[in-house]
């Protein structure tokens, strides 16, 4: 039976805790809402214990919050000023250093096989 989805639910500040961020509680608890939903939707029954699940729902809302709001730049300069962004979509828990310790916290190898599935996009020649 899959935990239930406040059981193991962090605070927005145990996630702030691992990230260098200004983000506030408030703008953290989405990601934790939605960590908490894909954590136990994935690993619910995985006989994990809560304690790792907890961790993995932690590291994945920083994933969350990395791939999104507040990417993680790979290479920063000051002038003229110029910003490279680490990680690539589509590379799912890989593309940022907390997907990374979301995986390797992950001894069922769940998360690193979730997202398998390929976009692809079909351009129409004409509508005539």
């Amino acid at each position: 039976m899959g935990k239930d989805i406040k059981e193991a639910i962090m605070s927005a500040l145990e996630v702030i805790e691992i990230m260098d961020t200004d983000l506030t509680e408030a703008q953290v608890e989405p990601y934790v809402t939605a960590a908490n939903t894909l954590v136990t939707a994935a690993l619910g029954d995985s006989g994990l214990a809560a304690d790792v699940l907890k961790e993995i729902e932690r590291w994945v809302a920083a994933h969350m919050i990395a791939s999104s709001r507040e990417r993680q730049a790979s290479d920063e300069k000051a002038g003229p000023a110029s910003v490279k962004y680490g990680g690539q979509y589509g590379a799912n828990f890989s593309s940022t250093s907390y997907g990374q310790m979301a995986m390797t916290l992950d001894t069922t190898n769940t998360l690193a096989s979730l997202g398998g599935r390929q976009a692809s996009i079909r351009a129409v020649e004409s509508f005539a």
